[in-house]
C-alpha cells in the first residue's frame, strides 16, 4: 500500500515561498502576544485572521511557537545525544514515530523555535502502519544503538487504533539491537513522561514538565537530509 503520511495537496500553496515569509511575520506577532501572557490558540486565531492564514498555516505556527520562558527552560533541560551512553530513555511513541513517517514520506516538517522537529499529521485517535513505519523505527533504533543507551522505554497511547500492532512491530524490529526494550500501551502517556529523565518527544507540554529531554528527532532529520531529502521549514 502506498502512503504519504502528513501530505495534503494544498500544502504546495500553504507553504509556498511567499506564504512562508508571511507566516514568519505572523509568527513574530504571535510570539509577541504569548510573551505578553495571551493564550497561544487565541493569539494564533487573532493573528491568523489578520494575515488571512489557512487553518493549516495557523497550526504550523502554533506547533513552532514558544514563549521566552519556555525556550529557556527547555534549553536548560536538553541533554545532548552523546551523553546517553548507559542511560535509560523514555519515548513518546506515536509522537516520534509519526514524525519519522512524515519525514520518510517527504511531507511537510517544521523546526520549532526550540529546535524540535514537528509535523502536521493529525491522527485524531486513528493510526495505521504504513510502509515508512518500519524504516522509521529502524532509523530511531539505529540512532539509539549508536548512542549506546542501556534501556529504551516506548509509551503508546491506548485509545489510538492499532497501538497493539505497532507494539508488535517495535518488539520485532528491536530483536537484533543490544538495548533492553519495554513497550507499554497506556492511557496516561503524557503524565507518565512528566518528571522523567531523557525523554524523547516534541510535545510542548511534555517538554515543559519533564526533568530532561533529548532532541532525537532533529538528529534523525539531519541524517535524512544527508541522504538528499527535503529540508524542514524553520519558523
Amino acid at each position: 500500500m502506498n502512503a504519504k503520511r502528513g501530505y495534503v495537496p494544498e500544502d504546495e500553496q500553504n507553504f509556498s515561498p511567499a506564504a512562508i515569509e508571511k507566516m514568519r511575520t505572523a509568527s513574530r506577532h504571535v510570539c509577541y502576544l504569548i510573551n505578553e501572557g495571551y493564550d497561544l490558540k487565541q493569539a494564533a486565531t487573532f493573528v491568523g485572521n489578520h494575515f488571512l492564514l489557512s487553518e493549516r498555516q495557523r497550526l504550523a505556527i502554533m506547533r513552532c511557537a514558544a514563549t521566552g520562558e519556555q525556550l529557556v527552560g527547555r534549553r536548560e533541560r536538553q541533554v545532548p545525544l552523546d551523553l546517553l551512553a548507559g542511560q535509560e530513555v523514555w519515548i513518546d511513541g506515536f509522537n516520534i514515530i509519526i514524525t519519522l513517517e512524515v519525514m520518510l514520506s517527504d511531507s511537510i516538517l517544521l523546526i520549532g523555535m526550540d529546535g524540535c522537529v514537528r509535523d502536521l499529521a493529525a491522527m485524531r485517535g486513528t493510526y495505521r502502519i504504513i510502509p515508512q513505519t518500519a524504516e522509521g523505527i529502524k532509523l530511531l533504533f539505529d540512532v539509539l544503538r549508536e548512542a549506546e543507551v542501556r534501556k529504551v522505554n516506548i509509551l503508546l497511547d491506548e485509545p489510538v487504533s492499532n497501538s497493539g500492532r505497532l507494539k508488535t512491530l517495535l518488539a520485532e524490529t528491536a530483536e537484533p539491537y543490544p538495548f533492553e526494550l519495554d513497550v507499554q500501551i497506556r492511557k496516561d502517556v503524557d503524565r507518565a513522561l512528566y518528571q522523567k529523565e531523557y525523554v524523547i518527544t516534541s510535545d510542548s507540554v511534555i517538554l515543559d514538565h519533564c526533568a530532561s529531554w533529548v532532541n532525537l528527532g532533529a538528529e534523525c532529520m539531519e541524517r535524512r537530509q544527508q541522504q538528499g531529502s527535503n529540508p524542514a521549514l524553520i519558523f
